[in-house]
């Protein structure tokens, strides 16, 4: 069993890295394997609507010059996925958006192909935004007919400079506790030893 990670914050090592982090140590001491991508930081086209997943139907994006079909592989192989992204302008970054609108319109194109899988989110935040960014990504796992599992409080912690996330202790708290979550959803939808 398998959960892989999106990093949507172009600071690779930054807030929200350490927040999936936190998630993942969860996972992996439930004894799923993890995998952690970085896309924040990285040049990412968004969708241009030319409709071509949609008629090739072959599981793949028709732009080819950036890494997402890549990564919708990556979510194929996995049983779970895991998205975070800092707060930009009350939502997320903009290689995240790009993410959730290739990544999503391929997989709605293909037979809802990441249909049933366990999907969760973090978010970073400096002050205010938090619920929409963490809406955004919520969203993509909804309309993908995932599942997603709860914390103990919304999945987002506070920190702007690089690490400040390490001193919210309730943040890191909901964070272990979406993992624990995630883990237990995962056992019982895909048995494990993570029950």
């Amino acid at each position: 069993m398998k959960v892989v990670a999106f990093n949507g914050s172009p600071r690779e090592n930054g807030n929200t890295a350490i927040l999936l982090r936190c998630v993942l140590e969860e996972l992996e001491k439930a004894g799923i394997e993890t995998e952690f991508v970085q896309i924040g930081g990285r040049y990412i086209h968004g969708c241009i609507a030319c409709e071509e997943c949609r008629r090739n139907k072959d599981g793949r994006c028709a732009q080819t010059d950036d890494p997402v079909n890549d990564w919708i592989e990556k979510i194929l192989a996995a049983q779970g996925v895991l998205l975070g992204s800092p707060t930009y302008f009350a939502d997320v970054t903009p290689e995240m958006k790009a993410f959730i609108d290739r990544t999503g319109y391929v997989a709605r194109a293909n037979d809802r192909m990441f249909r049933h899988k366990v999907g969760a989110a973090v978010v970073a935040v400096r002050r205010a935004g938090a619920i929409h960014a963490l809406d955004t990504l919520i969203h993509y796992f909804l309309i993908n007919e995932m599942i997603v599992p709860g914390s103990s409080y919304w999945a987002l912690a506070i920190g702007r400079e690089k690490g400040e996330v390490e001193h919210d202790k309730e943040g890191l708290e909901t964070m272990k506790t979406l993992g624990r979550n995630m883990a237990w959803l995962l056992g019982r939808l895909y048995g494990s030893r993570a029950e």
